[in-house]
C-alpha cells in the first residue's frame, strides 16, 4: 500500500510539473508579437450578437486592421461558423465590419468552421489552392499557443500577432482563467494531431 502511494504521489507530481511547464509555454507565448510579411492575415472568430461584432471579435478585427494597414498582408482572412441560435456566421460579421474600412476584394470569408482545428484546416485548404502558406494568425492572447498549433498541424507556416485591446484584459483574472484551460487543451491537441490523420502538404510555400 506504501509502495502504490508513493507511486501515486510520484505521479501527480510529475503530472503537476508538467501543467506548470505546459502553462508557462502558453503565457510565454500569448506574450509575443511576430509581425512577419505574411500572405494572408487570419482572424478567429469569436461571439457576434445580431449581426454585430462583439468587444472581442471587434478587437480581433480591428487589430488585423492595423496589420493591413501596416502592409504585413493583402488579405484578410476572417473564420468562424454559426453558433446555436444565430443566424449568421462569425465569418460573415467580420466581412461586414471590415469591408465598410478595407476593400472588399482584400477579405476573404471561411464560416465554415466552429473549432480552432476547423477554421485551420479551412484556411490551409484556400490557401493550398492559391499555392500560398504564410499566414499571420490574430485571436487573443492566451489563444495563441494551440491556434499555432493547429496552424502548423494543417501544415501553414504560422506567426501570431495577438490583440491588445480585447476586454480579457493581460494579467487579469479572467486571462489567468483562460490561460489555465489553454494549458489543458494544448496537449489534447497535440495528441490528437499526433495519432490523427495528417493534413496535406501545401503546393507552394511564398516567402
Amino acid at each position: 500500500m506504501t509502495r502504490v502511494l508513493r507511486w501515486g504521489g510520484r505521479v501527480l507530481a510529475l503530472a503537476a510539473i508538467s501543467y506548470a511547464v505546459v502553462f508557462l509555454w502558453v503565457f510565454w507565448v500569448s506574450r509575443q508579437d511576430q509581425r512577419e510579411q505574411a500572405d494572408a492575415i487570419v482572424v478567429l472568430g469569436a461571439a457576434q450578437y445580431n449581426g454585430r461584432p462583439s468587444p472581442v471579435l471587434k478587437a480581433r478585427l480591428d487589430h488585423a486592421l492595423e496589420l493591413y494597414r501596416g502592409g504585413l498582408a493583402p488579405m484578410v482572412v476572417v473564420t468562424g461558423g454559426i453558433g446555436p441560435g444565430d443566424r449568421m456566421s462569425e465569418a460573415t460579421v467580420g466581412h461586414k465590419y471590415l469591408r465598410a474600412q478595407i476593400p472588399d476584394s482584400a477579405i476573404i470569408v471561411r464560416p465554415d468552421g466552429r473549432t480552432t482545428e476547423e477554421s485551420m484546416r479551412s484556411v490551409a485548404e484556400w490557401m493550398r489552392e492559391r499555392e500560398v502558406g504564410r499566414v499571420l494568425l490574430v485571436s487573443d492572447p492566451f489563444h495563441m499557443a494551440r491556434l499555432r498549433l493547429e496552424a502548423r498541424y494543417a501544415r501553414l507556416e504560422a506567426f501570431v500577432s495577438p490583440t491588445r485591446t480585447s476586454p480579457i484584459l493581460a494579467g487579469s483574472r479572467i486571462e489567468a482563467g483562460y490561460l489555465a484551460l489553454e494549458a489543458l487543451k494544448l496537449p489534447v491537441t497535440a495528441i490528437r494531431n499526433m495519432f490523427g490523420q495528417p493534413s496535406p502538404e501545401p503546393v507552394v510555400v511564398s516567402h
